[in-house]
């Protein structure tokens, strides 16, 4: 059923991306007066197909789910004395080499708008996100020495405003990417001060983290974590631990042997390794405004993978906190714009330092890869797909303007080339150059497939 559900999501992602790509060059050819021969989704044998409109384009489904195309009337594909006279000036190559750019460029152009438009309606309707809330920071790390300890709500990053945990990494990703410093405004929880919070802003040196570093968890690295809730006793079950010290459904606790517990996380840990130990626990009865309690809590030992860890049968919060991040519908575009913007440079980015050798090329992902993270988004929920759908429709976008003969970046390099030089590249070089650009992608794919094949063994 899981198998059969992400196909059903990767045909769906890639299907309505394929579309959208090929129509941008349908609808921008046909702007331009060019005749439309076939509309296919996927490459090779047509095993489909239905003629429309006056000038019975046919739009066909073809054997190779990966891909499509846009035929069109041309005379470098067909005996000029086949195209009837009435045709001739709706001919590809007789148009003007600004309506051929724009035509090329169209496809990918239309992967950005669409990935602006989904980004915009997830900004509009929102989704429960992470605050960017600090968690406990460790000393002698990067944070700890820019002055971070932990509870602070990161409000900006270099002066542009955070709601969310994803925006604050988001921010951090770009600054990283250029080993740059960046300037923290946060709020410090100070119980003494009138609004609760002290505002403050903090420089955090981005110098050592590595490219690599960004694969994985880079601001662990920096000693920077996600603050969890407090750790409150969601529900205390029978005959535990828990229940025979006395605590209750409701109870937080705040610390334990006089040591503060910051969160949920907190006590989970330190119960683990306290099987059979007297803990002096400390606590608010009820929650927040409960009345303070101190009492003694023994973990029991429970051997689980060959490893005794304690346990108090309780069930213990520790989701970070929450927020609904929504925007107006003017507001939802131009994030959406920016993030577009933002990704596809990122993108670029990354994409320089693989071909410097500062990222490995294990990052190149292929199809399986795609379908993988196509089911697992789809099974989380509509937005998670939907977000899904909006980076792997900017990723095509940027991929396709890459300047590699057989993609669109090949042809809008040749073209440009005809810009400057006035007259067009031979065909001699252009039939090399496409040859070249063919195997560069099939070493592309190669490698793909191969870190998709690796990923799915090990």
């Amino acid at each position: 059923m899981i198998l059969l559900q992400t196909l059903l999501a990767f045909a769906v992602a890639l299907g309505s991306l394929i579309i959208v790509h090929e129509l941008g060059h349908y609808w921008v050819a046909r702007l331009c007066g060019v005749k439309v021969l076939r509309f296919s989704v996927g490459m090779g044998k047509v095993i489909f197909s239905r003629r429309f409109g006056a000038d019975q384009t046919e739009w066909a489904i073809s054997i190779l789910p990966l891909g499509g195309y846009v035929k069109m009337l041309d005379a470098r594909e067909q005996d000029i004395g086949t195209i009837a006279p009435a045709d001739l000036p709706r001919e590809f190559t007789r148009q003007s080499v600004w309506r051929r750019i724009a035509i090329v460029a169209a496809g990918p152009l239309a992967n950005f708008l669409l990935a602006i438009l989904l980004f915009a309606g997830i900004y509009m309707h929102g989704t429960p996100e992470p605050l960017p809330k600090l968690g406990p920071v460790a000393e002698q790390s990067v944070a700890y020495q820019a002055g971070l300890r932990g509870g602070e709500l990161v409000t900006a990053v270099n002066g542009e405003a955070t709601q969310t945990w994803d925006d604050m990494r988001w921010k951090l990703t770009q600054a990283a990417v250029d080993h740059a410093t960046v300037k923290l405004d946060v709020q410090h929880p100070d119980a003494n001060s009138a609004g609760g919070n002290i505002l403050d802003t903090v420089n955090l040196p981005l110098d050592s983290i590595t490219t690599q570093d960004l694969e994985s968890d880079f601001l662990a690295k920096l000693g920077i974590v996600i603050a969890f809730s407090k750790a409150k006793l969601e529900k205390v079950l029978p005959d535990g631990a828990a229940m025979k010290a006395g605590l209750h459904d409701g109870d937080v606790i705040t610390s334990i042997d006089g040591n503060p517990i910051a969160d949920g996380m907190a006590l989970i840990d330190k119960v683990r390794v306290s099987a059979g130990q007297t803990l002096h626990v400390g606590g608010l009865r009820n929650g927040q405004d409960g009345q303070n309690f101190q009492l003694d809590l023994v973990p029991e030992a429970q051997e689980r993978d060959g490893k005794v860890i304690g346990q108090i049968k309780a069930e213990i919060s520790f989701a970070p906190e929450m927020i609904v991040a929504t925007s107006p519908p003017l507001a939802a575009l131009v994030k959406g714009a920016q993030k577009t913007w933002d990704t596809s440079i990122l993108t670029l980015k990354m994409l320089g330092k693989m071909l410097t050798g500062q990222v490995s090329v294990k990052n190149i992902t292929g199809p399986i890869t795609i379908a993988d993270y196509a089911g697992q988004t789809a099974r989380i929920g509509v937005i998670s797909y939907l977000s899904f759908i909006a980076f792997i429709s900017l990723s095509l976008g940027v991929m396709n303007l890459l300047p590699i003969p057989v993609l669109d970046g090949g042809f809008l390099l040749y073209y440009s080339v005809e810009v400057l030089t006035g007259r067009p590249v031979s065909e001699r070089i252009w039939g090399i150059a496409q040859r070249a650009g063919f195997g560069v992608l099939m070493m592309l794919m190669v490698v793909a497939m191969f870190n998709d094949i690796v990923r799915l063994i090990f």
